[in-house]
């Protein structure tokens, strides 16, 4: 009976720790040169068509350029080397489980017994952040990150803004690729 009452904390806590990870594709363009990639800009038409609301729009974008930044590039709209454009997607997942409690001994030692039948509702929300490396010379997508990880719908401003820049961290982690 005590391995009963585990299984849902058990179940809780890997769910903690699966809600605050990101999972990161990336894919590249071979034959692109990254390393003359001196300097970006956002393009605009990519960023405007992002459906999410302008407050969020601007945590990304803001997280975006201070990870760029750290990286060495410099933000410029005159003749960037590379655009940035970025989609978001949110789903919802249900989940349903049903167990069922059944003793072989019987109930007490007499007969098979069925016990008590449980299903449970749980639903969440998977975001996922793409960004798109567009080289201006060749007018070319040549890097594309995603990443993938569960959000929660009405959250603090201040955990909303450290989850945005973690999927940004995580998402440009492998940008420019290494050869």
């Amino acid at each position: 009976m005590k391995l009963i009452k585990f299984i849902p904390i058990a179940f809780a806590l890997l769910l903690t720790a699966a809600c605050s990870s990101v999972r990161v594709n990336t894919d590249y363009d071979k034959s692109a040169n990254f390393t003359a990639y001196k300097t970006y800009a956002f393009l605009k038409e990519g960023v405007d068509a992002a459906q999410i609301n302008d407050i969020d729009k601007k945590r990304i974008l803001n997280s975006i350029d201070a990870e760029l930044t750290a990286k060495g590039f410099v933000k410029s709209n005159d003749n960037p080397d590379f655009v940035i454009s970025i989609f978001t997607l949110a789903t919802k997942n249900v989940n349903v489980t049903h167990s069922n409690y059944y003793s072989p001994w019987g109930y007490y030692g007499y007969g098979p017994y069925w016990g008590p039948q449980n299903t449970n509702i749980s639903t969440h929300i998977e975001g996922t952040l793409y960004i798109d490396i567009f080289d201006t010379k060749n007018k070319s997508l040549v890097w594309q990150g995603t990443g993938i990880g569960l959000i929660t719908p009405n959250q603090k401003s201040e955990k909303k803004e450290e989850r945005i820049k973690e999927f940004a961290q995580k998402v440009l982690s492998t940008f420019p690729p290494t050869k």
